[in-house]
């Protein structure tokens, strides 16, 4: 571990974590904490030691030139901290790095020891694996976690996976057996455009991490990039007869899998996405019995 500087006593922390590598197709899952990062303007505070987790014939250091003198970035992960305001007062702490390629085990018991040390009172996780999802539809996010108690209390799955997984899957385990309450969201990429970036997938883990810690997360400009990421896939499949034609069957697929959903569940989550923001709004003018108030059409 290389420790960069001493931390301050956080408030109600938080830990949200990403590592690029298997478990973040379209690199949505590490572009999620990368924004987290950046507009809440993040504070590094430690990281670990490179040389401990990483083969560097797998993960090559990179050289670049610093007012004419050549450094080194060598492959780590990186511990940062934010502090959020709104709606309320708390701090989080930003786990951004790459699947290590050795000894995964003191890898999460490293990474845990600082949730220890900072008082993290849950371990939220981001990953993104391919699928047969059309990106047409909204992106499916699966909440899952090891824990039944929070499996009930925040409407999750149970994570019932079997077989072979990587370092998200280690770590959500690793907080379970170290008494951390831990939650992974798994983004559901198209695998006929898996291609990095997707900032599609990366607004619905914000989306997800925004309902789940009662955030209020700037987007910027990813709205506007998922937007022109989907015409941009428009385009390429009118261009292919045979992938239009795929994705028509993904749509046909999804649209029946998903309709009972959609006439429930699936309205009510996002009417109350839409009353929380609303509540974020200025209130109107209050009026008198049968007058609309203003913005009301009266229809």
């Amino acid at each position: 571990m290389i420790e960069l500087e001493d931390m301050p006593e956080l408030i109600d922390p938080v830990m949200v974590a990403a590592f690029e590598g298997w478990n973040d197709a379209g690199d949505a899952a590490s572009s999620a904490v990368a924004h987290l990062d950046e507009i809440w303007e993040g504070k590094v505070f430690a990281a670990l030691d490179a040389e401990d987790y990483y083969d560097f014939q797998v993960n090559r250091p990179t050289v670049w030139m610093d007012e004419g003198v050549r450094r080194i970035t060598w492959p780590t992960t990186r511990l940062s901290v934010v502090r959020v305001t709104e709606p309320k007062t708390r701090d989080i702490v930003l786990i951004r790095g790459i699947e290590p390629s050795m000894r995964w085990r003191s890898f999460c018991q490293e990474l845990l020891g600082f949730a220890h040390e900072l008082g993290v009172e849950m371990v939220v996780i981001l990953g993104a694996l391919l699928g047969d999802t059309p990106h047409t539809r909204p992106v499916p996010v699966s909440g899952v976690t090891s824990d039944g108690d929070l499996a009930t209390t925040l409407d999750l799955e149970e994570s019932k996976y079997e077989g072979p997984t990587g370092i998200v899957g280690v770590l959500q385990e690793a907080c379970a057996h170290a008494g951390i309450p831990a939650v992974t969201f798994w983004a559901a990429v198209p695998h006929y455009v898996a291609q990095p970036p997707n900032p599609k997938a990366t607004l619905a883990l914000l989306n997800k991490v925004e309902d789940l810690l009662d955030v209020r997360i700037p987007l910027g400009e990813l709205p506007d990039d998922s937007r022109a990421w989907q015409l941009g896939v428009d385009q390429l499949a009118a261009e292919d007869s045979e992938v239009a034609e795929y994705v028509q069957q993904l749509e046909e697929a999804k649209d029946t899998a998903e309709l009972p959903e959609a006439s429930g569940e699936a309205i009510a989550r996002e009417f109350e996405r839409y009353l929380k923001r609303r509540d974020n709004q200025p209130p109107r003018h209050e009026t008198g019995p049968g007058k609309a108030s203003e913005g009301d059409s009266g229809e």
